[in-house]
């Protein structure tokens, strides 16, 4: 056996050995508290205004904030109410309430689908961490706005507001994005703290009809579905953030994983846990998912030939951007999936390696320029030449999620 072959052996077996020795999320949380409590004081301390909400940093590492009408305006309380669950320290409780406060007005505000992730992640953890009984209105009444973007013809919320596409050609006359899977769990618990299964209604219908016309047969989806509004038919079958209408955007799939598997959460309905372990399984089995299980950030674009319609150059990126976004939504899914699939010990290896992978120094704070954010290497929208290789808030949310759930998994387990 040649010295090359053999390197290569020892490789894989350490490797293996390294991946089947994971490290607990107490473990995990403790090794990297300092760091992480640090960026998260480094950015409540350089953002005063409650109702400017950290999103990325700049070219020159200064935060970039967001005014409570961003789709992300929810995510940084959010972190800082898995924060306090993850520590029990109430400097994190106080520090979410003055973050989740400020977004107050959005519960009558309908003007896209995102409500769900502006007041679910910081009202919604509100109520389940320090159990705020006076947010339960609030989130019944964000409810009720986003059930009015809800069509009965097209048996969908609808995303975006009509538009043209971003080829200025297309319009979108009722655009749905996979990204509006994650929105349901809103509607799931306004029903059971309310009493009033229209909005599960509302859920189920609009998980329905993404099941029917955002997949395709492999388990990989579109990014955005238009739809006639006189007829329900589709009309188009796009991207925005991905590579090519074809192609597989990476974080659109962790959106429809996620989402599918709080569908299986709230009905128990077993069409949803298979449809979420397909799209699991399509995932996992890439042939283009690097052996880190950090995806790229579109699971399509090595592929040889595949040339988008938008301005693209491949010698830009020498190294192709890798989305720890993505990668941190995946896992935070699959450790709750873990806990209703038959192949329980599968999802939760995948989670496993995940995390550990965004734990290490190859994603968590490698980036001298980064003072404010938990994890680098993420990517925003490449066609629009935003965010591309930074730190994203909701790849933190995710994260902390992830390890949230890795740690309730590990103490029922003991």
């Amino acid at each position: 056996m040649n010295k090359s072959k053999l390197l290569t052996i020892i490789g894989s077996l350490v490797f293996f050995l390294s991946a089947c020795h994971q490290e607990s999320a107490e473990s995990l949380l403790n090794k990297n508290l300092a760091g992480i409590t640090q960026k998260l004081d480094n950015a409540i301390r350089a953002n005063p205004a409650p109702n400017k909400i950290p999103r990325t940093i700049k070219g020159d590492g200064s935060l970039k904030t967001v005014n409570i009408y961003s789709w992300t305006s929810g995510f940084f309380a959010g972190n800082l109410w898995y924060m306090y669950a993850l520590t029990n320290d109430n400097k994190w409780k106080t520090e979410a309430i003055k973050s989740t406060l400020p977004l107050d007005t959005i519960q009558y505000w309908n003007g896209n689908h995102d409500v769900g992730f502006m007041m679910y992640c910081s009202y919604g953890n509100g109520l389940k961490f320090a159990n705020l009984q006076q947010f339960k209105p609030i989130l019944i009444q964000t409810a009720k706005s986003l059930c009015e973007r809800y069509n009965d013809t097209t048996k969908t919320i609808q995303s975006w507001n009509r538009g043209k596409s971003w080829d200025g050609e297309t319009v979108w006359h009722y655009p749905v994005i996979i990204d509006n899977m994650m929105n349901l769990e809103l509607l799931f618990e306004a029903s059971l703290m309310s009493g009033d299964d229209s909005y599960a209604k509302i859920a189920i219908q609009h998980a329905e009809t993404t099941m029917k016309y955002h997949y395709r047969d492999d388990y990989s989806c579109y990014h955005v579905v238009n739809y006639d509004t006189s007829t329900g038919k589709v009309l188009d079958r796009m991207t925005c953030q991905g590579f090519t209408d074809g192609s597989s955007w990476a974080r659109g799939q962790a959106w429809g994983l996620y989402g599918y598997v709080l569908c299986y959460r709230y009905t128990k309905n077993p069409k949803y846990l298979k449809f979420a372990e397909n799209i699991a399984n399509y995932m996992l089995t890439h042939p283009n998912l690097p052996e880190d299980m950090v995806p790229y950030w579109d699971y399509n674009v090595v592929d040889e030939g595949l040339q988008p319609d938008w301005k693209y150059n491949a010698s830009d990126y020498p190294l192709i951007p890798r989305d720890a976004s993505a990668a941190a939504i995946t896992c935070s899914a699959l450790y709750e999936l873990s806990g209703y699939s038959h192949h329980k010990s599968d999802y939760l290896k995948s989670a496993d390696k995940i995390i550990t992978s965004l734990a290490s120094d190859s994603y968590l704070g490698n980036d001298p320029n980064n003072k404010f954010f938990i994890l680098d290497h993420s990517v925003g929208s490449l066609p629009h030449g935003v965010e591309i290789d930074v730190p994203l808030v909701y790849a933190d949310y995710y994260f902390l999620e992830a390890l949230w759930r890795k740690k309730q998994i590990e103490e029922a387990m003991n």
